[in-house]
């Protein structure tokens, strides 16, 4: 059994709008990756199923709702603009997306120092065609 979905992060909450109908909160950081993978499936022309648990505030029990490209889907944040990814969130996710489950959020795992985000390293970067992340 998976967590409610609003225990990962203090971040400010955002929402994801499926079919004009249904509304799911998530704090921003957790729906910058959902977005991430829901985006990527999509692209591909995937279908999936999205599961989440809602808080003892929420009501409690269990939903899901089904991606697919011909369904509409929005995302809406309302705290700071770019939200750094962290890679191996995104990996775990696309793993339970790509499940029979379909996607659940599984807690964020701790970034290697090698994913952590970095700065360019100044004009010389440019100048050697390294992109920041």
């Amino acid at each position: 059994m998976h967590a409610p979905v609003r225990n990962w992060h203090a971040d400010p909450v955002g929402i994801l709008t499926w079919n004009f109908t249904r509304t799911i909160e998530l704090e921003d950081r957790a729906l910058a990756h959902v977005r991430s993978v829901v985006f990527t499936k999509l692209r591909r022309g995937e279908s999936f199923a999205y599961s989440w648990e809602n808080t003892v505030e929420r009501g409690s029990g269990r939903n899901s709702v089904w991606f697919g490209p011909d369904i509409p889907v929005t995302f809406e944040f309302f705290g700071e603009r770019d939200i750094p990814l962290n890679p191996r969130w995104v990996r775990a996710l696309m793993t339970a997306a790509n499940s029979p489950g379909g996607l659940v959020l599984v807690p964020e795992p701790d970034q290697e120092p090698s994913d952590a985000p970095r700065a360019p390293d100044g004009p010389q970067a440019a100048a050697r065609g390294r992109q920041a992340p």
